[in-house]
């Protein structure tokens, strides 16, 4: 798709000078002149009060104590770390350590523990001059630019951990667009995203369908739905990096050796038992990893059964459970947990919707040997789905390593994000 754009050049607070690239369409819907205005360095009239979480009182009790249910190796411990409605993807600031949160409705959530006691003390509303659709997918580069994937859009901001004390904040838009718009849809469309070692954007694209028909095939190899595209930090220079990517909505670099990992939910329709989730491994640019052909792991799905599937078509690294809705994941290289977990994934089961019994609401662990291959799936925390009576106390959705080396777990039914750490006793 062709895009259009305008650069203007945004002074940091660092006094460092970026170039954005953003569009001059691209415009908020119920507040249309603020995008361009903040682009401008111009104020916009929002209120300077914010709008806050409340933090303490009888939710926060009541989520503590649902998190005594939850289950961890020896020596590790899980607490609230911050009341935060509909919690999705997570992104740690580089600098003082805000955590922004995104959710799939309409707000992006800036996380503070100004104690630094490893709780927060404020959750309020990040850049609340801008209107968001679906903020799902947030990510950070080294240099400290937040990104925020929306359904069909991806802004930039620069110095974000300044700027969110304001309702004011330097954006830029990345991708006015990121499929066409008559491809829009209520399903699949929660993006994640990732700054890759090439320093490059990445961010995957979940096709709208549980199968989707031949006919959308040709489009959506073009534009990389149902795969993950990428492009310059700028928007510039897209390409899709991998397909035959049902859905997914959790990817990481192995800081090892840079490749791309990355978890996929797959058919629904199938049965229990049938098709296992996906942990997923590139290696390189342009692999298909088998989907619409096969419905999860090896399984074909009954739409494609009489079509041939790719030659070169990938497996997953790991069967996972099936519709256990595995979502964000991350490498852990951090010092506060064993050596066991070092340059292992952790990620983050949602808890299933379609099965007899449910299955999922917990966090696994994958190793990850030295040459870049996986050992050993487990169980690393569960018990947030009572199995007796099927109720979910909780689903996370993204794990994220914290400054510190603890990990911070987020969760969109409790509204919240937990932190796990390690003390060894």
């Amino acid at each position: 798709m062709t895009v259009k754009h305008r650069i203007p050049t945004l002074l940091c607070a660092t006094a460092m000078t970026v170039a954005l690239a953003t569009g001059a369409s691209a415009q908020s819907t119920n507040q249309p002149n603020n995008l361009n205005k903040l682009q401008d360095f111009k104020t916009t009239g929002a209120p300077l009060r914010i709008q806050t979480v409340e933090q303490g009182g009888a939710r926060a009790a009541a989520i503590r104590e649902n998190l005594k249910q939850v289950k961890l190796p020896p020596g590790f411990k899980i607490d609230l770390y911050a009341i935060v409605p509909d919690a999705r993807h997570m992104a740690v600031g580089t600098n003082v350590g805000v955590v922004f949160v995104g959710t799939r409705k309409a707000d992006v959530w800036a996380v503070t523990d100004r104690a630094k006691a490893r709780v927060a003390d404020e959750v309020k509303r990040f850049a609340p001059s801008i209107d968001f659709k679906v903020p799902n997918g947030v990510c950070f580069s080294k240099d400290g630019f937040l990104f925020i994937a929306e359904h069909n859009r991806v802004l930039v901001f620069p110095a974000a951990e300044f700027f969110y004390e304001s309702p004011d904040v330097a954006v830029g838009v990345v991708a006015e667009t990121l499929i066409p718009r008559e491809e829009e849809s209520f399903n699949h469309g929660a993006r994640v995203c990732r700054i890759g070692p090439d320093d490059k954007l990445y961010v995957a694209l979940g096709q709208p369908y549980n199968v989707p028909p031949p006919e959308k095939a040709k489009l959506y190899n073009e534009q990389g739905i149902g795969g993950i595209v990428r492009m310059d930090r700028d928007g510039k220079n897209r390409e899709v990096y991998a397909r035959g990517v049902r859905n997914s909505v959790g990817m990481d670099f192995n800081p090892a050796n840079g490749e791309l990992w990355f978890t996929d939910n797959q058919v629904d329709g199938m049965g229990d038992d049938q098709p296992p989730g996906e942990l997923n491994r590139a290696t390189k640019m342009g692999q298909n990893f088998g989907f619409p052909w096969y419905g999860g792991g090896m399984v074909r799905t009954v739409e494609y059964k009489a079509s041939e599937p790719p030659k070169d078509a990938v497996p997953p690294m790991v069967e996972m459970a099936p519709h256990a809705a595995d979502l964000g994941m991350t490498f852990y290289s951090g010092a506060m947990f064993p050596a066991k977990y070092k340059g292992g994934i952790f990620n983050a089961e949602h808890g299933s919707w379609n099965r007899t019994k449910p299955v999922g609401a917990r966090i696994m662990f994958t190793e990850v040997k030295p040459d870049g291959s996986n050992g050993k799936t487990e169980v690393f925390a569960e018990g947030w789905l009572n199995d007796k009576t099927g109720e979910y106390l909780g689903r996370p959705v993204d794990v994220v390593q914290y400054l510190d080396g603890s990990m911070l777990v987020s969760d969109d039914l409790a509204g919240a994000v937990y932190r796990i750490s390690y003390t060894g006793q």
